[in-house]
């Protein structure tokens, strides 16, 4: 299991444009398409399933909401910044 990181360290290491919400980070996604959406959430699937670490991803309408944490830890570690960055790096 991973150590929930400190204040400091969560600051450091959130990439940009994800935000923090109490014990996760959140991004929103935007897409010019519905389809653009749910393929970019089956391939956040496939990282995250890749991974072993599953967030929660809510698809709408040309946007996808993504929430990270690590639920046995009780908070946000290092996996979660992590796969945050990938899943930036899949939607460029």
């Amino acid at each position: 299991m991973s150590d929930v990181l400190s204040e400091e360290a969560i600051e450091a290491g959130l990439p940009d444009e994800w935000e923090r919400e109490g014990e996760e980070i959140v991004r929103t996604y935007e897409f010019d398409s519905y389809l653009e959406g749910v393929g970019f959430a089956a391939g956040a699937g496939g990282l995250a399933e890749e991974a072993f670490h599953h967030p929660e991803m809510t698809v709408g309408w040309r946007e996808v909401e993504v929430r990270l944490t690590t639920h046995d830890a009780g908070g946000i570690t290092e996996n979660d910044l992590d796969l945050a960055a990938r899943f930036d790096e899949l939607a460029d």
